[in-house]
């Protein structure tokens, strides 16, 4: 039809929430002097501590490349520490310091507060349905 207008497609919306969430949680974490990058991958830590590099870097949504400074950063911080794997020697793990938990307690209600924003129009039927939706949207294409 002429003058229909064809709505965004579902990637560039998904694109469009990703960047706007990360835009907002930079704003949040800036005062600890760490990015949502950083935030994301303390965040990973604290639901499975001791992961590789690789590991970190997979469930962190960043490259290889990029975990590497990430955690260099975020030792330098005294965020996380890195130790040998007793089950591999030749494998460093890294695992959230006591500074890193105290920082994640610290941004727990402001970052819940900005998730609560974000689905402020949703019942939460809807928002447990957003959540199953991305998830299986997720699981589809990994």
């Amino acid at each position: 039809m002429v003058g229909t207008k064809a709505p965004p497609s579902l990637l560039y919306m998904v694109k469009q929430v990703e960047l706007v969430v990360r835009s907002r949680l930079d704003e949040l974490v800036r005062p600890a002097g760490i990015t949502a990058l950083q935030y994301t991958s303390l965040t990973v830590l604290q639901r499975h501590d001791g992961l590789s590099a690789a590991q970190l870097a997979r469930d962190s949504f960043v490259t290889a490349q990029s975990v590497a400074d990430l955690v260099r950063s975020l030792e330098n911080r005294g965020l996380v520490r890195r130790e040998r794997n007793p089950r591999n020697r030749r494998e460093l793990l890294i695992l959230l310091t006591e500074e890193g938990r105290e920082l994640l307690a610290r941004f727990a209600e402001p970052v819940r507060d900005l998730e609560e924003r974000m689905i402020s129009d949703l019942t939460p039927h809807q928002a447990d349905q957003l959540r199953q939706a991305l998830s299986k949207a997720w699981h589809a294409l990994s």
